[in-house]
């Protein structure tokens, strides 16, 4: 870690100069310059005033940030395979985000898990094949290329009532998967 870079980092994000850095930790300007270039290392207990000045910790300072991860490869996805039926969590621990997209794949008669009236708003996009929406006592035809959307307050599922392998990207918010 370099430690002059973070904490220039966190000087500009707290939008302050040098020279207001300088004044709130009572260090000189050109001190700071040189420990932002790492061209000198500053002892404990400066550093834990500049940070003080900058609003933080040490132990928030010296945290592990973790990288969040953006793009997924079909090796990180978690599937749940069953007869005539399988979903793919396409976005590994989804459940702690907002919302939870799978990728529904179901054969011959299949049918997804019916899931009770719930708070999320649901959504689905076929990719192959045709599938029929469970929703309540209401009964929907949806084929390739068209989408639902619905609100989860009623008891609902999707199955295939065709003779291929429908596929459907299914996104819930929040998760409920």
């Amino acid at each position: 870690m370099q430690i002059g870079e973070k904490l220039k980092r966190l000087r500009v994000k707290n939008q302050l100069t040098l020279e207001e850095l300088a004044n709130r930790s009572e260090l000189s300007k050109g001190f700071l310059s040189q420990v932002e270039r790492n061209l000198t290392s500053p002892s404990i207990a400066t550093l834990a005033d500049i940070l003080e000045a900058l609003g933080t910790t040490l132990g928030e300072f010296f945290a592990e940030e973790k990288d969040e991860k953006i793009v997924f490869k079909s090796s990180d996805f978690f599937v749940n395979e069953q007869e005539n039926y399988r979903v793919s969590y396409i976005v590994p621990n989804a459940q702690k985000n907002c919302m939870e997209p799978i990728l529904l794949e179901l054969g011959r008669g299949g049918r997804s898990e019916e899931l009770s009236p719930n708070e999320a708003e649901e959504f689905g996009y076929v990719l192959q094949g045709k599938v029929t929406l469970h929703y309540g006592e209401i009964t929907l035809a949806v084929k390739k290329g068209q989408t639902f959307y619905f609100k989860g307050d009623r008891t609902h599922y999707i199955s295939n009532d065709g003779d291929g392998t429908a596929k459907v990207i299914w996104v819930s918010n929040p998760p409920t998967f």
